[in-house]
């Protein structure tokens, strides 16, 4: 999630089953001579009954800036229970192995979201994935039905229209009697919207139709088991495709590990907003203490917040000025610059510094010390322009966010009838979400909930809980019937391998324990870094997702990976920082200096999807 509400909208063969236990409609049966269950008659008649889509691939490199990118679409059902019924198109991108004569076959992507474009990360792909992965795999991405390529879900006729509804959502979080009304009058017109003008797609855009679009889509580059990689949200996806069809994997890995039994909801968390389960408030805050703890042992001439205080007490003494009124920083060279931070703000501004494993705690480190003074850091002019333009390009993004959207007539015909480009981000993150999961009757209760997160994870939680104010079930009322609940213990033919990071401040790393001992053939693979997931933060745990991949050994059991620690390099350069308390970033770890190439280097890390909720 981000800094506005809006940047958050920040988971082939029949088998003959000996018995069957149906759960929510699905069942399993585990054969105990092979040790490992099967997909289901019901879900395996689902899937393998549509017509293998046949992709007509063009070339598509100019589009990405991707090289030897190409493209396709698929038809798909919209309701897999009535497979010649109404149907969607989903965007497909395809990069295929340098080396085919060693292929070993599709490798899928999700970066996550919900609503991330899989189309985007494999176009990306070259560019962080390692090169032993792009000669040995046709790297594939799909955009989840009604995200970016794919058809779109839409739940108003008009930008204007939704920029209106959700004008009380655009901050990082209400405060007050006001915002709180704002904010819960928007998230019942949203789910309302989407629970009327975005139906048929917005009640058929749940997980488990991605798991099953994900199965024809392995059926028609023809592979006979899945091989996936999944971020974030996406590894809620990969979590449902283990699980609904476990005879069918052959590599899954999951990185930055959705809790899934908290994403879904049981009858008896169904009065927890489903954003509050997941834990996600109680990760970023201790993140967040973490590095104050860090800068203080570090001190001044590791992080500049410790040249003037405690760092803790100081960051205390901040929140509780901006919760009395905004914090004005101002340029000391520059007195027509100043910009104003408000309580919610500085939790939304942490939050996606939090987010990056290499440079995050330097970001944090200045934007904190800026706050507690009142003043930019001096620093070299090239530090000083950047820190500038970064700060202004957030409150910019925040107060064009913020402003209604005023449309004449003219402008309406000028642009067909639409009020400007319209951006559906908000649709796809909140289809996904309110679809998957249980969540409590009504968004006017949400100012509660959020005071409840609040306690334990001050700021952080209230982020995290507003995300599904939308969600509301007496609002959101498009749901769908073959949502995937449970249960997430199947045991799969191939193991899973499950990646979480100690410091992740979205998909807490609880989310990964408890999806590894959730899924019997799991291996979990931890690493003590920070930022969100852990693939491309060290040569650690990047040769062991590599390796698992390529052979499907696994890393061994209780493996310990460590990525970039914060303030293990002093600022730059000593002497000025002593004396202009600057903190720089730190020089990018030379294993990490540059993207991956096919020529050996190593690979960098994976970039937050902007858009989106979770990743």
């Amino acid at each position: 999630m981000r800094t506005t509400r809006r940047a958050r909208t920040g988971l082939a063969l029949v088998v003959a089953a000996a018995t069957t236990i149906p759960v929510l409609g699905l069942g399993s049966s585990a054969s105990a001579a092979s040790g490992y269950d099967r997909t289901s008659t019901k879900e395996a008649t689902r899937v393998d009954r549509v017509k293998t889509p046949k992709l007509a691939w063009f070339d598509c490199e100019a589009l990405f800036g991707s090289p030897g990118a190409e493209c396709s679409t698929a038809t798909l059902p919209l309701d897999y229970d009535k497979p010649k019924g109404a149907t969607t198109d989903v965007a497909v991108l395809r990069i295929k192995a340098a080396k085919p004569k060693q292929k070993i076959g599709t490798l899928f992507l999700n970066p996550g979201g919900p609503g991330g474009s899989g189309v985007g990360i494999a176009a990306a792909a070259p560019f962080f994935l390692s090169p032993a992965l792009l000669d040995r795999f046709d790297i594939v991405g799909f955009d989840p039905r009604g995200t970016n390529f794919s058809d779109n879900v839409r739940c108003w006729p008009n930008f204007g229209a939704q920029s209106k509804d959700l004008a009380g959502l655009n901050i990082a979080f209400p405060v007050g009697n006001k915002e709180n009304a704002a904010a819960v009058k928007s998230a019942k017109a949203w789910g309302k919207a989407c629970s009327t003008t975005g139906r048929p797609l917005s009640a058929s855009m749940s997980t488990a139709e991605v798991a099953r679009d994900m199965d024809v889509l392995r059926r028609a580059v023809g592979d006979k088991k899945l091989n996936f990689l999944g971020f974030s949200y996406g590894t809620y996806l990969g979590q449902a495709y283990a699980n609904m069809f476990p005879d069918r994997v052959r590599s899954v890995v999951i990185d930055g590990v959705l809790d899934p039994v908290g994403w879904a909801g049981t009858p008896k968390t169904a009065g927890v907003p489903q954003t509050a389960r997941i834990k996600s408030g109680e990760g970023a805050d201790k993140a967040l203490h973490e590095i104050l703890a860090r800068c203080d042992k570090a001190g001044p001439d590791f992080c500049a917040l410790a040249g003037v205080g405690d760092p803790q007490t100081e960051f205390d003494k901040l929140v509780a000025k901006a919760k009395k009124a905004p914090i004005e920083i101002v340029d000391p060279l520059d007195p027509t610059f100043s910009v104003t931070v408000t309580y919610a703000d500085i939790y939304g501004i942490l939050l996606g510094s939090l987010y990056d494993p290499f440079f995050g705690y330097s970001d944090i480190d200045f934007f904190l010390t800026a706050a507690v003074t009142g003043s930019l850091p001096a620093a070299t002019a090239e530090q000083r322009a950047a820190a500038v333009k970064t700060v202004r390009a957030v409150k910019a993004k925040a107060a064009a966010k913020s402003k209604k959207a005023t449309v004449t007539a003219a402008q309406r015909k000028a642009f067909g009838g639409y009020a400007f480009p319209y951006d559906n981000s908000p649709e796809a993150f909140a289809a996904v979400l309110c679809t998957d999961g249980l969540n409590p009757k009504s968004a006017a209760n949400w100012p509660a909930y959020s005071a409840a997160a609040a306690k334990k994870a001050p700021g952080f939680g209230p982020l995290w809980t507003w995300g599904s104010a939308q969600c509301a079930s007496n609002t959101w009322t498009a749901q769908d019937e073959d949502r995937y609940a449970g249960p997430f213990t199947r045991r799969t033919v191939k193991p899973v391998l499950v990646v979480g990071n100690f410091y992740d401040p979205a998909t807490n790393y609880a989310g990964a324990v408890a999806a590894s001992k959730l899924l019997p053939n799991s291996r979990l693979l931890s690493s003590d870094s920070f930022g969100h997931t852990a693939y491309g933060t060290s040569e650690c745990v990047t040769a062991g997702v590599d390796n698992y991949l390529l052979t499907g050994a696994l890393p061994a059991r209780g493996t310990l990976c460590v990525g970039p620690q914060p303030f293990a390099d002093p600022l730059a350069p000593p002497a000025a920082a002593k004396v202009q308390g600057v903190s720089p970033q730190a020089p990018m770890p030379s294993s990490k200096a540059t993207p991956s190439t096919r020529s050996g280097a190593k690979p960098a890390p994976i970039a937050p999807f902007v858009p989106g909720g979770l990743s």
